[in-house]
């Protein structure tokens, strides 16, 4: 009885690929390729598999259900290799069956092969972007349509410094979402814009992406939801060009960034507070006999040279250059142009270690930072930092949160 040859399953041939056997019968190139991806199928490029000679695809395929990760699957399972594209149907099958979360597999319309250059599917809906704010925070919401006709719309809270921290998920109708869309988007101080949903994805490839470069767990689900909307996790250190002439001029008003409504609440982080707070004691306990207007003189001139101290390190500059420049870019989505000139100026001046003249944006940080002292003096009972510091950006915002106020995306994240 001839014996069955090792390319018709895979299973064996993957067991020859990791073992380093020889595999007769394919192109050696192709088996080098191939050998490479053995170790951790899962990890794969589809695109790289897919190229593959089927047998040596489908050995791939085969070690990635073994490992229980879905996401080759899900990629070949619209592959243009019917057969491969087969065993991807199958094999997430066989992983759902174990218990494991999948993508749905897609499936090809009969109206849509017929006519080779109608898209599939409906138009992608538009995704949300909130402002970033002053701790470097912001919400992301991306729908994705549900073969039912109804929307999946996820809302992931990012951080510029550890990446995505939560998200939440919640499914309503696409004519729901669109309210949701035209209500975040009305003029307002905490307005968010739309994005494209290619935008939108490339923006939670990024963040996902810092997840995995400063070693910031995934918040639960993070990893079936990329999966679901076709996003890998992207290491994209963000590049600011060198300053201009004229941010040199721009540099005096940089102070006026605080006064737009989406930067009221921008303070300095709790530990510059706290520092600030006890350079302040110190100065009102000096015995120097010095009037009212001097004191007060001094101790603005603190928070002035603090601020150049807090600027003068590198990583510092590096993450709110970033901050204000992505504050730039939301000011020229909502027709705020003199602001997002400032915004760049002072980015570009930051990310370069530019500090002649003095920003003036940097001493403006600082001074809204007296209020944060000045308010825990009026309210020494508040001691945790924390509540301190939010009372004095609800001063500094002049404006009280109110239930009928407060906005909220379909999950129940709070709008910025």
């Amino acid at each position: 009885m001839p014996t069955k040859s090792p390319l018709a399953d895979p299973r064996p041939l993957l067991d020859a690929l990791r073992a380093g056997t020889p595999v007769p019968g394919l192109p050696s190139d192709a088996v080098e390729r191939a050998r490479s991806f053995a170790a951790e199928p899962a990890s794969a490029p589809p695109a790289d598999v897919e190229a593959l000679p089927e047998p040596l695809a489908l050995a791939l395929l085969e070690g990635s259900v073994l490992a229980g990760q879905p996401a080759l699957a899900e990629a070949l399972a619209a592959s243009g290799n019917k057969g491969l594209a087969k065993a991807a149907r199958k094999a997430l099958y066989r992983l759902r069956s174990r218990g494991i979360d999948v993508a749905e597999a897609p499936r090809p319309s009969t109206s849509d092969a017929s006519h080779p250059g109608v898209a599939a599917g409906p138009e992608p809906l538009p995704a949300l972007l909130t402002s970033i704010d002053g701790t470097g925070e912001r919400v992301l919401e991306i729908a994705r349509p549900l073969r039912g006709g109804g929307v999946e719309a996820t809302q992931f809270l990012s951080s510029d410094e550890q990446g995505v921290l939560r998200l939440q998920v919640t499914e309503l109708s696409r004519g729901d979402y669109r309210r949701v869309v035209k209500q975040a988007t009305r003029p307002g101080d905490d307005a968010a814009v739309e994005l494209s949903h290619a935008e939108a994805l490339e923006r939670l490839g990024a963040a996902a992406g810092l997840n995995l470069r400063t070693h910031t767990p995934f918040p639960q689900g993070l990893d079936t939801v990329l999966r679901h909307l076709g996003v890998q996790a992207r290491d994209v250190p963000l590049e600011i060009p060198p300053p201009e002439p004229e941010d040199e001029r721009l540099a005096y008003e940089g102070h006026k960034l605080h006064e737009e409504p989406e930067m009221r609440g921008w303070l300095p982080p709790v530990a510059e507070l706290e520092r600030l707070a006890r350079t302040v004691d110190e100065l009102e306990a000096s015995p120097l006999a010095l009037t009212m207007a001097q004191r007060n003189e001094e101790i603005i001139q603190a928070a002035h040279t603090q601020a150049h101290a807090f600027f003068a390190t590198p990583a510092m500059r590096r993450l709110y250059s970033g901050r204000l420049w992505e504050m730039a870019l939301h000011f020229e989505r909502i027709g705020k142009e003199q602001a997002a000139r400032l915004a760049r100026a002072e980015a570009r001046r930051l990310a370069h270690g530019v500090t002649e003249p003095p920003s003036r944006y940097a001493e403006r940080l600082f001074e809204k930072a007296l209020l944060v002292t000045m308010a825990q003096r009026a309210a020494p009972e508040a001691r945790d930092p924390a509540e301190v510091r939010a009372r004095a950006r609800a001063a500094e915002q002049q404006r009280a949160p109110s239930a009928d106020t407060e906005r909220r995306s379909p999950g129940g994240i709070i709008l910025p």
